[in-house]
Formats: C-alpha cells, sequence, structure tokens
C-alpha cells in the first residue's frame, strides 16, 4: 500500500474500528493522531532503524518510514529500513499488520508485536535508532499491574522503570497509578544505543502532565530529572490544541537524543508552536486544526535556527533552568499551658490517672500561676514535683499533659526536644521550590527570601530533594494588552453621543402619558 494509499484509508479505519474500540473499554482514552501531527515527528528522522512502542494503526510507522526514504534519496544514499512496533488492542494490531502486508513488507509484520508495552515487553533485549510514540495519556494503568501479577505500584521490580541512579539502587521512574505515559518514554529510553557514533533518538507526544505533574521525588519528576541531568532532552515543542481526534488538550512533542551536537549540549530548547495552526474546514472528532507542510517547515526553521530563532517562539535555557531544590521550612512549636478547671478535669476524665493528677494539684499549691507560656519550664517542674513524690513520670503521662493542658500560642516559647532543639510546629511546615540557578543556593535562599518575614524557621536537611518541570507559560507568557486611557475616554465619549437626548426623550414620553 502507497503512503497516499494508506492515507485515503487512514480516516476510513479510523472512523470504523477505533471508536468502537474506545466504546468497548471506556478506560482506554488513548488519543488517535493524524498524518500531519505524524509527519511532523517523522520529519524530525536521520537514522535507520525505528520503533513505535504505542503503534496503533502503524501511521506513524508508515510517515517516518517514507521521511527515511525521502532523506536518504536527497543525499543520493539508500537505506534499508526496519519498522519495529507494538500494539495492545487487537484492532488497531490487526490494521497495521494488514498495512505491512498490503505494501509488500511481509516480513515486517512479525516485527509488530501484540500486548502490553507497559507489562509485556516486546522487544526486551532490543536496542533502536530511532523511537517514536503517540502513546496514552490521562488514563488509569491499575490493569498492568494484575498483568504483572496482581502486584501493587511499589513492588515493581522492572529495569526500565526502577534504575540506578544519584547513589539510589531503586530510583522510580514510576508516575502516579492515573497516567502511563512517563512509562512509555522511560521504555524508549531504556532502548537507546549507547555504543555507537549517532546514539539514539526519541520523539512522543505528551500531555501537559509530562512537562510539570509530579513533586520533587515522583516518578514523573525522577523521569525528567534523569533525562535532563543525563542531557538527553534536546527539545520541547509546544503543538495547538485540537490537533487529535478525540481530546483537545495541550499536546507537547519531546525530542530526546544521547548525542547531541556540541552546541546544544548543557541547553533545553523550547519551542512554542501553539499558535502555528491551519484550521480544518470541517471537525473530525475534536480535530478541528492541523499543521500544513508550510507550518511544519516554519517549526523545523525554528528548531534548526536554534539560538538565532525568533524569540517569540523558541528560547533556549541551560538545563539546571528546570531544576529545583524541593525543601521543608519549618518553625517551632509554641504551647501555652492552662491549668484551668475544665483542661485539669479533662486529663483526670480521660487519663484515670489520680497520681498524675496529683502533680498538677502540688504544682499550683507551690504558688505558680494556672498559666505558663513555656511549656518546657512547666514540664521541668513536674519532673522535680514527680521525683521528690517517687512518681514516675513516662512517656505516657507526658502526652497526656500535652494533650489536655496546653494550647498553641504564637506568644509562647518554642518548646524543645530532649537534645535542645526546637520542635517542629506540623500547622506551620511549608514547602519552597528553591531553583538550582539560585545564587548561593539554599542556605543563600532562606536568609534572602525567608528569614526576613519568618526569623524562627529553618530548612529541614532531611527533607531537601531535587525536582525537574517545565512551564511555557513562565516561558512564553503575552500579557493581555491594555487599553490606553485615550482609547477608554474615546469609547465613553461615543456612547455618550450615541445616547444624547435619550435620558430627555424618556422623560418627555413619561410626562405626556
Amino acid at each position: 500500500m502507497s503512503t497516499a494509499t494508506a492515507r485515503a484509508y487512514q480516516p476510513y479505519f479510523a472512523g470504523r474500528f477505533v471508536p468502537f474500540e474506545m466504546q468497548k473499554s471506556p478506560q482506554n482514552k488513548a488519543f488517535y493522531g493524524h498524518w500531519t501531527t505524524y509527519s511532523g515527528e517523522a520529519h524530525c528522522i536521520k537514522d535507520r532503524v525505528l520503533l513505535d512502542g504505542a503503534c496503533g494503526t502503524g501511521g506513524m510507522l508508515t510517515v517516518g518510514e517514507s521521511c527515511i526514504q525521502n532523506l536518504a534519496e536527497r543525499r543520493g544514499k539508500k537505506v534499508s529500513i526496519n519498522l519495529f512496533g507494538q500494539e495492545n488492542f487487537d484492532e488497531t494490531y490487526a490494521i497495521a499488520c494488514a498495512d505491512m502486508l498490503l505494501k509488500g513488507e511481509g516480513t515486517q509484520v512479525n516485527n509488530i508485536f501484540f500486548g502490553s508495552t507497559i507489562s509485556n515487553d516486546g522487544f526486551p533485549k532490543d536496542e533502536f535508532d530511532f523511537m517514536l510514540s503517540n502513546p496514552p495519556f490521562g488514563t488509569s494503568w491499575k490493569a498492568e499491574l494484575k498483568a504483572w501479577g496482581d502486584i501493587k505500584k511499589d513492588e515493581i521490580t522492572d529495569s526500565r522503570f526502577l534504575i540506578e541512579y544519584d547513589g539510589n539502587p531503586e530510583y522510580s521512574l514510576i508516575p502516579d497509578i492515573g497516567d502511563p505515559q512517563m512509562l512509555f518514554l522511560a521504555n524508549n529510553i531504556s532502548k537507546m544505543k549507547r555504543n555507537t557514533d549517532l546514539g539514539s533518538r526519541i520523539i512522543e507526544v505528551h500531555n501537559s502532565s509530562s512537562i510539570s505533574n509530579g513533586s520533587a521525588g515522583s516518578g514523573a519528576s525522577n523521569l525528567r530529572r534523569y533525562i535532563i541531568e543525563n542531557d538527553l532532552l534536546e527539545a520541547i515543542v509546544a503543538l495547538p490544541e485540537n490537533m487529535f481526534y478525540n481530546t483537545g488538550v495541550s499536546t507537547f512533542l519531546w525530542v530526546v537524543t544521547n548525542h547531541k551536537d556540541d552546541q546544544r549540549k548543557g541547553f533545553i530548547q523550547l519551542i512554542d508552536a501553539s499558535s502555528l495552526k491551519k484550521p480544518l474546514r470541517k471537525n473530525v472528532g475534536e480535530k478541528n486544526s492541523e499543521i500544513s507542510p508550510e507550518i511544519r517547515k516554519k517549526i523545523i526553521d525554528l528548531y534548526l535556527a536554534y539560538r538565532d530563532a525568533d524569540p517569540n517562539f523558541s528560547k533556549v535555557f541551560n538545563n539546571k533552568e528546570f531544576g529545583y531544590y524541593s525543601a521543608d521550612i519549618l518553625r517551632p512549636l509554641r504551647l501555652r499551658v492552662d491549668l484551668n478547671d475544665d483542661n485539669v478535669a479533662a486529663l483526670n476524665e480521660n487519663s484515670k490517672d489520680k497520681e498524675l493528677v496529683g502533680l498538677i494539684t502540688l504544682y499550683l499549691d507551690g504558688g505558680h500561676s494556672d498559666k505558663c507560656m513555656d511549656f518546657n519550664a512547666f514540664m521541668r517542674e513536674i519532673e522535680n514535683l514527680s521525683k521528690s513524690n517517687g512518681i514516675k513520670l513516662t512517656a505516657k503521662r507526658k502526652k497526656a499533659l500535652r494533650d489536655f493542658l496546653t494550647e498553641i500560642d504564637e506568644a509562647a516559647e518554642a518548646v524543645l526536644d530532649s537534645k535542645g532543639n526546637p520542635e517542629a510546629d506540623k500547622n506551620l511546615k511549608d514547602n519552597e521550590q528553591i531553583p538550582l540557578l539560585y545564587e548561593g543556593g539554599i542556605e543563600s535562599y532562606w536568609e534572602n527570601e525567608i528569614k526576613p518575614y519568618v526569623p524562627d524557621s529553618w530548612i529541614d536537611e532531611k527533607s531537601i530533594g531535587i525536582g525537574y518541570e517545565l512551564s511555557f507559560t513562565k516561558y512564553f507568557y503575552k500579557p493581555l494588552e491594555l487599553r490606553t486611557p485615550e482609547e477608554i475616554i474615546a469609547d465613553i465619549q461615543a456612547v455618550e453621543s450615541n445616547t444624547d437626548g435619550l435620558l430627555a426623550s424618556i422623560i418627555g414620553g413619561v410626562k405626556n402619558a
């Protein structure tokens, strides 16, 4: 089957089979793409062996093969192309195989594997020159846990998703159970060629959660961190909305490689192509626009221009620009002791401990106030009384005193632990994202940005982690242009002119009624 024929049949197959598959299996909300989108991905291809781990009907493989052949012909070269794919749904898998057969490439059918890429990797020992994928996103992958043997998420041991990194032998790349797309990216990264001159290149379509969802230490953030810190991310392209048949969400092309050009090493290019689109004459599901050949060329030109590209559409950043330290900022717990009748009665009723209540009576009889703004001073007095009266002050009794006789009071002294360090008030804990590029690092950030406003705070060293996220809104934000006072005044005057005499005519009409 020629590419032209394949293009002609794709809308029929898409309308005939794919919606049915989605209705039959509601949990599958895989977003079906279009040739123009696939062409945008495939035109970045320079190498020879192609894998699509979510190949659907094989459209991306077909266009990818065509593009490789065209590129080779322009350079006067012949390229032997081997196509590999994996698909988890029988109807689309059958179409992909049929397409191979109709094109006279029957041997390639053996390279299309049926089964889940996540739980049943069809190519566990293979590496590829180039990988393209439009994986499903925004759907649960809980069924994969059953396929693995009805395990829990934290019991996954697959070496594609649990790796050794940053001194952690079990560094997890596993995202939340509600979205599998990053698993497909991790799968492809595990199949990159690392001992060849050209390495491997990956291009995948993802939604916005791939660039920002997940806090530091989560699987999604860990994968972004691994990719960026290993200098694998070359570019991300923001595509227009409504580019796919079954969703209108924003989508992004990830361009990943382990063989960057020298000028790109240590840097990431962001291309905002969200406004570059051609409207369709008629909507196809959610899809109402496409990337025309002219627009595709403009996007590629932006990519090739790199630092010289139009800054309205393309920007280049240091890898660390997207990284941050995640750190909990703690403040001391401050407790006021209040020995009023109600609190003492509550202690007596709940603890049923006459000796403990007796200590409170002795404390008050010793001339102490029924209010104390220093919990530690109060406890020292109680401990002295317990020793002198032969009463053992257990951890349980200490807890009862705190639970029933104290209240949080910002004016009180800080509560100290047994080592003299302040205890943290859990209700006052805050989390800060500190840019990796912040001059002076975490301590400098605390000194400059936090201490002046919260002088009793400190950084919880144990909480410090590293995360990565990317935000196109941050770097390509275009503020709404405000109207000038002159324009507003002109509008008001126009309204006044149009309504001149209206009030008088209304009043006159009322008088004549």
